[in-house]
């Protein structure tokens, strides 16, 4: 079973029932009563970042503060903040397009090979 490490972590895991099949590293959604799935589009119901591959009906600990390399959609520059995509991804937030509420964090770096290390943050 794959597994996902944060870079730096303050903050207590949250243990959460899945919805949905998740890979560890995905940004994960609250889906309903005490459940999560990967983040599909932007969404103000995001939680945090799966630590684990879990199977849909399965316990996975979402890491819901610090820095994290997740999964890219898209050219993302550092210091932008970033909002959910596709397959538990981020993308860049557009202003005027995008609801700053649906902000997940601020990337710390540039997407590179599918890949963006964010800082989490409200």
């Amino acid at each position: 079973m794959a597994e996902h490490t944060p870079h730096y972590f303050p903050a207590d895991r949250l243990p959460r029932t899945t919805s949905a099949t998740v890979t560890g590293g995905q940004v994960l959604i609250v889906s309903g009563n005490d459940t999560v799935a990967p983040i599909s589009a932007p969404s103000e119901a995001w939680l945090g970042v799966a630590g684990h591959d879990a199977a849909s009906g399965a316990q996975v600990v979402v890491y819901t503060e610090g820095v994290h390399l997740v999964p890219a959609s898209g050219a993302i520059a550092a210091g932008k903040p970033v909002i959910g995509a596709t397959g538990g991804a981020v993308a860049a937030f557009a202003n005027g397009t995008d609801e700053p509420e649906e902000i997940i964090g601020t990337a710390l770096s540039a997407a590179a090979s599918s890949k963006v290390l964010i800082k989490l943050g409200r």
